[in-house]
């Protein structure tokens, strides 16, 4: 559960609840219950209370900050479920480069089951590329509908307003990096 951490962090700045609503464009009511682990944000909220805090969604995850890793093993990254709710329909990332403050390379594959979703548009600093290994990605950017199919791949600027969902029958996998670090 990320409320606790999340908590934990605000107050470390110094930041009322809602001062961190207000910064994270969602209300007060509404943060408070993510705090108490009643609800769990969408991604795109996720990341603008991350921005808001000055740190990356990772942090707010059970992983350690990543040693000097060259090799990772398949069925040994860490994979992180970023909507325990849905139970199955959500999205979670698989870490290939191991999460560290001292990276500002982030790839992670995206595993997008059928009708998981960013929900909201996601905007921020930096640039992201993403290659489908199977399934199908419906990116969209700047009110742009993409259609993906496997062996596609996308590039754009982070700071477009950007939003994805997998609308196939079948999961989803997204090879997806970023610079820098967001998740």
């Amino acid at each position: 559960m990320i409320g606790e951490r999340i908590k934990s962090l605000r107050r470390i700045r110094n930041m009322t609840l809602k001062q961190l609503a207000e910064l994270a464009k969602t209300s007060e009511g509404h943060m408070s219950k993510i705090e108490n682990d009643k609800t769990q944000p969408s991604v795109a909220l996720l990341h603008r209370i991350t921005q808001a805090l000055d740190i990356t969604i990772g942090l707010l995850f059970d992983e350690t900050n990543g040693k000097e890793q060259v090799v990772s093993r398949m069925g040994e990254r860490p994979v992180i479920d970023l909507d325990p709710v849905r139970r199955g329909t959500g999205i979670c990332l698989e870490r290939i480069i191991p999460h560290s403050r001292d990276h500002i390379l982030q790839c992670n594959i995206h595993i997008i089951e059928p009708d998981g979703s960013s929900e909201d548009h996601i905007q921020h600093v930096g640039e992201e590329m993403g290659y489908v290994l199977e399934g199908e990605l419906e990116l969209t950017l700047d009110d742009i509908v993409y259609h993906l199919r496997e062996n596609d791949s996308f590039h754009f600027n982070s700071s477009r307003p950007h939003a994805y969902r997998n609308p196939g029958k079948t999961r989803t996998r997204v090879l997806w990096a970023n610079t820098p670090p967001t998740f």
